[in-house]
């Protein structure tokens, strides 16, 4: 008598393959990364828009930078979400220099966080040095046999 998963057609090489892939230590310590990269993405967004780009901008004269832009065609309107919504192409440059802050951010505190855990990370003993291969163990005992069968001056 034949069971109900007798007739399932067996699961194809690749998806054993890719669940085998999936479940690599690796690929999920990967996951986690990214999640904890978004979020610190979005911490870092908002200390450059909500902290430091009022800062400067005060420091610069008054300088929004998040309506700093350039209309291309169409209409120019007080905000720069209001001008791309009345359909004008826009530069937006304030959010471009946004974007560069943020890298510069995550690109100097992913530095110290790297810097800080090399510190931590245990110093691996020097390993000895590999023993000689097979091939090298075999041409050894040639030689030896060699020069134990000629005779010494």
């Amino acid at each position: 008598m034949q069971t109900p998963l007798q007739h399932l057609p067996s699961q194809p090489a690749w998806v054993k393959e890719f669940k085998a892939f999936i479940m690599r230590g690796n690929v999920i310590d990967l996951a986690v990364g990214i999640i904890i990269g978004a979020a610190f993405t979005a911490i870092v967004g908002s200390l450059v828009t909500d902290i430091f780009n009022p800062l400067l901008g005060m420091l610069l004269g008054g300088i929004d930078f998040s309506n700093l832009f350039i209309v291309l065609s169409g209409e120019r309107q007080a905000t720069l979400e209001a001008t791309r919504e009345g359909g004008a192409a826009v530069i937006a440059i304030g959010v471009f220099i946004n974007a560069c802050i943020n890298f510069i951010i995550v690109g100097f505190a992913i530095f110290w966080l790297i810097k800080v855990l090399s510190r931590f990370k245990e110093k691996q003993p020097d390993a000895p040095p590999p023993g000689p291969t097979t091939s090298e163990v075999l041409l050894a005992e040639i030689r030896d046999l060699l020069k134990s069968r000629t005779p010494q001056p």
